[in-house]
C-alpha cells in the first residue's frame, strides 16, 4: 500500500468509529477484508487510527471536522505531510482537498500547548488541571505521544543485565528504566517481543514500568500468603511471584474467565500462582493487592478511545465500586498484614481521595502512598500501603 492508500484506509475506519465501532473490531475487520495489505500496511495503519485516538481534539481543530477525513487532514498537518501529494484521488489515495478544505488548512496553527489541552474530554479538564496542577501542561503534551513499551524482568530467570543480552541478540534494543529494577524500556524491535525466545522462556513480560515501582512498595517474603483480588490477566501476580518464588500467591478476579491466561503465563515465567473462584476465598492473608477498576486514565496513551467513552456517570460509578472493593480486600486481610490499593489514574478522586477516605472511615493507617504520571516515564499510576489500625 502507498503512504495515501493508508490513510484513506485509515479514513474510513475511523468513520466506523464514529458510528460506535470499537477500534480493534474495525480493525480486525478491515485487515480481514484488505488481503492485499502486508503486516508493515496494517501496522501502519493501526498506528494512524491510535494516533488520531490520542488527539483526536486537536486533529479535529487542524482538520476542521470529526469527520474520518477531517481527522486524517489533521494528523497529516500535525505531522507536517505533503497533502497535495497525498490527497490526489489517484489509485487508491484520498480525494483531492476541497477548496474550502485548502483555505481551513491554511490558517495559522494553534500553539503546542492550546492544541494538548484539546485532547482531553471537555467536562474532565478543570479536574485535571486541579489534580495535576504545575505539571497539567507538561503531562498532556505527554499523553499525545505514543507510550514508552515496557518489559518486566523476571528476576526468578535471570538479572537484568543478562535479559538485555539475551533481547539484543533477537534484535530487541532495551536500556535500564530508574523507576524500577525490574523495567527495561524498549528502544528497538518492541514487535519482535511475543515472538522472542526471551519472552518465550518467561524472561520477561510486558508491564509497565510504574506498575513495576508499585510492586516493589511491598516487601514480599517467603511463606507469605498473598492474594491478587482483582487479578484479572495476572500481570501484578507474576511480579510479586517473581519477587518471593516461595510466597504463596492466589489470584482472583469476579470473572474467572479474565484469569483464564494465568497458568499458561505463570508456567511460562516458572511462578506459583493458585487460581481461586469468587466464594473460595479465605480471610488470612499477609498481603492482599487491590489493583481496582478505575478510569485507566493514566494508560489513555494506550488505550486513546477510553478517554472519549468515559462520562461523569461513569466515573462516579467507578469510584463508589473501588470503595467497595476496598473493603471487601480489607476483610480478607490478617492481623498484622498489609492492603496495597493500586489504580491506573491520573485523578485524585480514584486516588489519593479514594485512599483518605478508606483510612479515615475504617482506621486503617496509610504506610505510603506514590502517585506516578507519565512526566515520570511510565504510566499515570497511584499506590496506598496500608495497615490494619488494630
Amino acid at each position: 500500500m502507498t503512504p495515501a492508500a493508508r490513510l484513506a484506509a485509515a479514513i474510513a475506519i475511523l468513520d466506523q468509529l464514529r458510528d460506535g465501532t470499537p477500534a480493534e473490531r474495525a480493525l480486525t475487520n478491515w485487515g480481514r477484508a484488505s488481503r492485499f495489505a502486508g503486516s508493515g500496511d496494517r501496522a501502519a495503519v493501526r498506528d494512524h487510527v491510535f494516533d488520531v485516538l490520542r488527539c483526536r481534539g486537536s486533529f479535529a481543530a487542524l482538520g476542521g471536522g470529526e469527520s474520518g477525513r477531517a481527522l486524517v487532514l489533521g494528523l497529516a498537518r500535525a505531522q507536517g505531510l505533503d497533502l497535495a501529494s497525498l490527497f490526489t484521488g489517484e489509485g487508491h489515495a484520498p480525494a483531492p482537498l476541497t477548496e474550502a478544505e485548502a483555505a481551513r488548512l491554511a490558517q495559522p496553527v494553534p500553539d503546542a500547548g492550546a492544541l494538548a489541552d484539546l485532547d482531553w474530554p471537555d467536562w474532565l479538564r478543570p479536574q485535571l488541571q486541579a489534580d495535576l496542577g504545575a505539571d497539567y501542561g507538561a503531562v498532556s503534551a505527554r499523553m499525545r505521544a505514543r507510550a514508552p513499551v515496557f518489559l518486566r524482568v523476571n528476576l526468578a530467570r535471570g538479572d537484568r543485565a543478562a535479559v538485555q543480552a539475551a533481547l539484543a541478540a533477537e534484535g530487541i534494543a532495551t536500556r535500564p528504566h530508574p523507576l524500577a529494577e525490574t523495567a527495561l524500556e524498549v528502544i528497538e524491535g518492541a514487535r519482535r517481543i511475543q515472538a522472542s525466545e526471551a519472552y518465550r522462556e518467561g524472561l520477561v513480560e510486558l508491564q509497565d514500568a510504574a506498575s513495576q515501582a508499585a510492586i516493589a512498595l511491598v516487601p514480599v517474603a517467603a511463606g507469605m500468603r498473598v492474594l491478587d483480588f482483582c487479578a484479572g490477566g495476572g500481570g501484578k501476580a507474576l511480579a510479586l511471584a517473581a519477587c518471593a518464588p516461595a510466597a504463596r500467591i492466589e489470584a482472583h478476579d469476579v470473572d474467572p474467565g479474565r484469569m483464564r491466561d494465568i497458568p499458561v503465563r505463570a508456567a511460562r515465567a516458572g511462578a506459583r500462582i493458585s487460581t481461586v473462584a469468587p466464594g473460595r476465598l479465605g480471610r488470612e492473608y499477609d498481603l492482599v493487592l487491590v489493583d481496582a477498576p478505575c478510569s485507566g486514565s493514566g494508560t489513555w496513551r494506550r488505550t486513546p478511545e477510553a478517554k472519549w467513552r468515559l462520562t461523569p456517570e461513569r466515573l462516579e460509578t467507578l469510584c463508589t465500586l473501588q470503595a467497595q472493593i476496598l473493603r471487601e480486600a480489607a476483610a480478607r486481610v490478617a492481623p498484622g498484614g498489609r492492603l496495597l490499593y493500586m489504580t491506573c489514574s491520573l485523578l485524585s478522586v480514584e486516588n489519593t481521595a479514594q485512599a483518605a477516605a478508606f483510612a479515615r472511615e475504617t482506621g486503617w493507617h496509610m504506610d505510603e502512598e506514590r502517585r506516578f504520571t507519565p512526566l515520570d516515564g511510565g504510566d499515570g499510576f497511584f499506590a496506598a500501603l496500608f495497615h490494619r489500625g488494630d
